[in-house]
């Protein structure tokens, strides 16, 4: 079984969520990358952090920005999990690009290290990321080399699905190019997660 949980809203889940980890797995990064050009308020970003720590998970805040990917080495090499927060999911990605750290976050969990995405660190995990795109969380990254996931599962995750806050990027935009072939994609709600279960099976679990 993998150890693979991909959420649309961590803290929303992280209760039931804990549930399915073991109990040797205790030190996370977590990585805050994808919030660093997220303006405003970002409570959502500290509720996330907290759903954890309030369950005593250990967490060193972390981001990926300026690493190279043998600083990524080592900081994964002290930790039993990764948190992969939400924020800009094409800002995360290229600068996971930019790290070069694709492949090590790819061995770390093939070696039975955790992963728990949230928003887009749940839609970054997935194999190609094109069909999710917005322009707006595109201007900033013009740089970015190509539009690969991490491939540590091969679903798509669309989060915030039924939010009211986000009902005009999906009618306006990520409804427009979402039918693709070839590609397999879960609309998920701020209440439900998903676990990869390997072999090309998956839960997707609801929590009231």
């Amino acid at each position: 079984m993998k150890n693979i949980f991909l959420t649309s809203s961590l803290q929303t889940v992280a209760n039931d969520l804990a549930k399915h980890l073991d109990h040797k797995f205790k030190r996370f990064l977590f990585i805050t990358t994808a919030s660093e050009i997220e303006e405003g308020d970002k409570t959502w970003l500290q509720k996330d952090r907290e759903s954890m720590t309030d369950l005593s998970y250990e967490l060193e805040d972390y981001t990926l920005t300026g690493k190279t990917k043998f600083q990524v080495a080592e900081a994964l090499h002290k930790v039993d999990g990764i948190v992969m927060a939400g924020g800009n999911t094409f800002y995360l990605l290229w600068k996971i690009q930019q790290a070069e750290s694709s492949e090590l976050i790819k061995k770390f969990v093939e070696n039975e290290g955790v992963y728990i995405g949230s928003s887009a660190g749940s839609m970054v995990a997935g194999p190609d990321l094109y069909v999710t795109r917005e322009n707006a969380e595109l201007d900033p990254v013009p740089e970015i080399n190509n539009f690969k996931g991490l491939g540590i599962t091969d679903l798509m995750i669309q989060p915030h699905w039924g939010s009211e806050y986000f009902k005009e990027s999906y009618l306006n935009e990520i409804m427009k190019h979402s039918y693709v072939p070839g590609y397999k994609q879960i609309l998920l709600s701020d209440n439900q997660y998903v676990v990869d279960l390997g072999s090309e099976k998956y839960e997707i679990i609801s929590v009231k």
